[in-house]
């Protein structure tokens, strides 16, 4: 009788680790979400930043200036919930902006076009990483959260469900190459 009720005592003590174990692993996996969104936003905010400066400068012809300040401006007012599209967009005038290495050469030339020009290549280059960084730890995030135990115990708890950011980064060619 002592026998089993030992046993009894050291599989519950044996689940409960468990079950600590995973929800501890899981509110890592979402400390770890907040933080690389954290990171993902700043670079965004970065990259929109230089590109609107970038456009104002005058070192642009007009219509690329325009085009660029009106991407970057949406990027940086966006709500939430549309986050991802101006960012896909602020994307798309920066490859149409900056498709050409003349124009890059032409920015560099410039006085103070090599600094910009190596701020917003920088800025461009951190966004993708950000970005899968990101990601990776929502994809892990939520493969522990389908397991059966995690829902079956509600381990974890009233935490929303971890979304990945989904959005065009990729760079200008002119600019990617940029060391």
């Amino acid at each position: 009788m002592i026998e089993t009720l030992i046993y009894v005592a050291v599989g519950l003590f044996a689940i409960g680790l468990y079950l600590s174990w995973t929800a501890g692993r899981l509110d890592r996996l979402h400390a770890r979400i907040d933080a690389a969104r954290a990171a993902l936003d700043a670079q965004l905010v970065r990259r929109a930043s230089v590109a609107q400066e970038l456009a104002t400068s005058g070192v642009l012809d007009p219509a690329a200036s325009i085009v660029l300040y009106e991407a970057a401006h949406a990027a940086r007012q966006a709500e939430e919930e549309q986050r991802e599209v101006a960012e896909s967009e602020l994307s798309q005038a920066l490859r149409a902006v900056f498709g050409e290495t003349e124009q890059v050469e032409e920015v560099r030339e410039a006085p103070g076009g090599e600094e910009a020009a190596g701020e917003l290549a920088a800025a461009v280059r951190r966004v993708p990483m950000a970005r899968r960084f990101h990601n990776d730890a929502v994809r892990a995030a939520r493969a522990l959260r389908r397991h059966r135990t995690v829902r079956w115990f509600r381990l974890a708890g009233h935490a929303p469900f971890p979304l990945a950011f989904e959005m065009d980064d990729e760079p200008p060619v002119a600019l990617a190459d940029r060391g």
